[in-house]
């Protein structure tokens, strides 16, 4: 059976840890985390505001405090989800040269 054969490249192996360490950076953002949190958590509060009866508005003074307070939180949310799309997380390099182990 013949078998593709790629010699070693240090720089490619380098390169494919930088991006499995990139992506894993990216993956467990915490802007994601509270930009996802807050989207569902106005989404909910907002309907709630939607459908708020005559009585509930009349304790808040009027004021349709679900739903303002809603569309905020989702307002914020998606900020957050924007920024980490806009300006997504990278691992910052180190010096070049050998890794070394802390076993040592």
């Amino acid at each position: 059976m013949a078998e593709d054969f790629v010699p070693e490249d240090k720089q490619i192996e380098e390169a494919e840890e930088a991006e499995r360490v990139s992506a894993a950076a990216r993956l467990f953002d915490v802007r994601r985390v509270i930009g996802g949190l807050f989207v569902v958590y106005g989404v909910v509060v907002t309907l709630i505001g939607l459908f708020d009866s005559p009585d509930e508005i009349a304790k808040a003074q009027g004021v349709r405090i679900n739903l303002w307070a809603g569309l905020g939180m989702l307002a914020l949310g998606l900020f957050f989800l924007a920024w980490q799309w806009l300006r997504p997380a990278s691992v910052k390099e180190g010096p070049p040269g050998p890794r070394q182990s802390r076993d040592r």
